[in-house]
């Protein structure tokens, strides 16, 4: 009991007491963006962190811990907790591992009754794994401090409501940051009212439901969603329209897409990025450096540097799948059958399967395709297929692993991931294609490029899945110059040479692998807002995904669509200029 004194007297007595003598905040009285700006302030500044035992909060290395959540009398399901799983999903089943279980425990201290089974879980729980302790309420009508004296962190907050709650939970994974006497820095992105960081919510909210419902409404997309961040915080996240025509499952925040060659940038290159900030890969190496299968081609000299700008005289593809065909239109010897069989265990579709071994006629048909002679930019998909060997070679690991405990798993990015129905129900997938030429079937949880399937759903040009809001935790990564979480994943320097445009003065936009602006800003041309920063990088995905970051506002902007289903004549998302209208609506609300 002395030792709960204590803390009431850290809450009353302190500075964070203070807080208490000022009226709540009427949540029904703000009428204006400003006001709901203050609110927010107000009630982050509320936030009193009582205890931080070797500065656990906010969490670092989210791989290196099984979380769970717990909220009790705060209604089900809690505002705090559906915040706590922007960050980080609960591990489902949680295996008790020594000191890697947490447990983010909140309670409300006006119902709390010290009697109930309830609160007896809670104890059992603490007795357990590291407990991490919210206390929503007037804290001095808990008599037991059993549950506190076992919390290796606690946090008190006076108002249970949903800000308070959405807070308390960012501030727990650096969302915001705590005040008082104990406090914490900002490592992760936010979630905030536009007018906190100086945006006029109404106007983009207005402007950017007009242009995505005028594209649903001419079929450029079944369905989008949009997400602006800036200065790490995210101001602006809303769903529009369905899955499909016919309207039956609407979009949500945390569905699933197909990022087409949005993996370009958010697979291998940050692979590459950290292992050249580490000194492990050389830009300036010329392909055969580190992939001797094309030492006799024509390629073996050109650089990385090259390749990775689009500058390396590459083709922009190949159609492998009609190249396993003969003339006939049967299926070449050691290419496709219709049966799976140990030999032929690469699946396409129900009845097509594809041998084990084609990757190497994949890397052949690169070797052998010759260069163009005229140089200059061409974008090709055809050195991102490469890539995902040039990281096994470097790491000694499959890029799938690699880029799970790199950096996906750290980052609480859980969706992205390849291949994504070996770990996420169908229905939260956005579906593709209806493919009535290789595959003859719906595309839906399954990567639409058809070079992609044939290396098995991983690749570095196309095959990774994801939700926006993980999406936007790489962006920010790629922001903060490196950094997210208080752990820095590549150098700096790594990302600047990254994103800097590598041969404009020849004429080629483009750094290395992202996508940049125009060098003279075309309205016909560009699918990158005007007001875009010559320092804005980003790119698109054929499905109709894209993202775009600004250094120098410090903003992303991410757009999400299926807009090949039900087939990719739908061209409306360039007809319509959505992308770029969209982009620039953000930057005019900044204005």
């Amino acid at each position: 009991m002395k030792r709960l004194c204590l803390l009431f007297s850290l809450i009353f007595n302190g500075a964070i007491g203070l807080l208490f003598a000022q009226s709540a905040p009427d949540r029904q009285g703000f009428a204006s963006q400003n006001s709901h700006a203050a609110a927010w302030e107000a009630a982050r500044q509320s936030i009193a962190l009582l205890r931080n035992e070797g500065d656990l909060l906010p969490f670092k290395g989210l791989d290196q811990s099984s979380f769970s959540y717990f909220s009790f009398w705060l209604g089900e399901p809690s505002v705090f907790e559906r915040t706590l799983e922007k960050y980080q999903p609960p591990d489902p089943l949680p295996k008790i591992r020594l000191g890697k279980n947490i447990a983010i425990e909140a309670l409300q201290a006006d119902s709390l009754n010290l009697g109930s089974q309830a609160y007896k879980y809670l104890l059992e729980w603490a007795n357990r794994v590291k407990i991490v302790l919210v206390v929503f309420g007037d804290i001095t009508r808990i008599q037991d401090s059993t549950l506190f004296d076992k919390a290796l962190a606690l946090l008190h907050v006076p108002i249970a409501d949903s800000l308070h709650q959405s807070l308390a939970a960012q501030a727990i994974f650096g969302g915001c940051a705590i005040d008082g006497l104990l406090a914490t820095q900002k490592t992760r992105l936010g979630h905030a009212p536009p007018a906190l960081i100086g945006v006029d919510g109404q106007l983009m909210a207005d402007s950017i439901q007009a242009i995505v419902e005028e594209g649903i409404r001419r079929q450029a997309f079944p369905g989008a969603q949009v997400l602006v961040a800036k200065d790490g915080m995210v101001v602006f996240h809303e769903t529009y329209g369905h899955h499909t025509y016919d309207s039956l499952q609407p979009v949500r925040p945390d569905d699933i897409y197909d990022f087409a060659s949005v993996t370009k940038v958010t697979s291998t290159l940050p692979a590459l990025m950290r292992l050249y900030g580490e000194g492990r890969f050389d830009l300036d190496a010329p392909l055969k450096e580190y992939l001797p299968f094309f030492k006799k081609s024509d390629k073996a000299d050109v650089t990385y540097r090259q390749f990775l700008a689009h500058n390396g005289r590459l083709k922009p593809s190949i159609v492998f799948w009609r190249e396993a065909k003969n003339e006939d239109g049967t299926w070449k010897p050691g290419s496709f059958r219709k049966a799976e069989s140990s030999r032929y265990s690469i699946r396409i579709a129900d009845s097509l399967f594809l041998h084990k071994n084609y990757k190497r006629q994949i890397f052949k048909g690169i070797r052998d395709l010759p260069l163009s002679e005229k140089p200059g930019y061409v974008y090709s998909d055809l050195s991102f297929i490469l890539y995902p060997s040039v990281v096994e070679r470097l790491t000694g690991e499959p890029l799938e692993q690699y880029l799970a405990k790199t950096f996906y798993r750290p980052l609480g990015a859980a969706t992205l991931a390849f291949n994504p129905l070996r770990s996420n129900p169908k229905e939260r997938i956005l579906p593709t294609e209806r493919d009535t030429f290789f595959r003859r079937q719906q595309i839906h949880g399954t990567v639409h490029d058809e070079t992609a399937a044939m290396l098995g759903g991983v690749s570095g040009h196309a095959g990774l899945f994801g939700s926006a809001g993980d999406l936007a935790k790489l962006v920010q990564l790629y922001l903060n110059r490196g950094e997210y979480g208080g752990e820095r994943y590549m150098s700096e320097s790594a990302v600047r040479e990254f994103t800097r445009c590598q041969y404009c003065p020849e004429g080629n936009r483009r750094a290395l692998g992202f996508d940049k602006p125009l060098i003279e800003w075309n309205a016909k041309q560009s699918y990158v807002a005007r007001s875009a920063s010559p320092d804005s990088f980003g790119h698109s995905g054929y499905t109709g995904t894209f993202f775009w970051a600004d250094p120098q506002h410090n903003l992303m902007v991410i757009f999400l669509s299926n807009r090949v289903y039900p087939d990719r004549s739908h061209t409306g998302i360039s007809d319509l200029n959505i992308r770029p209208r969209v982009q620039q609506v953000v930057y005019d609300a900044m204005k």
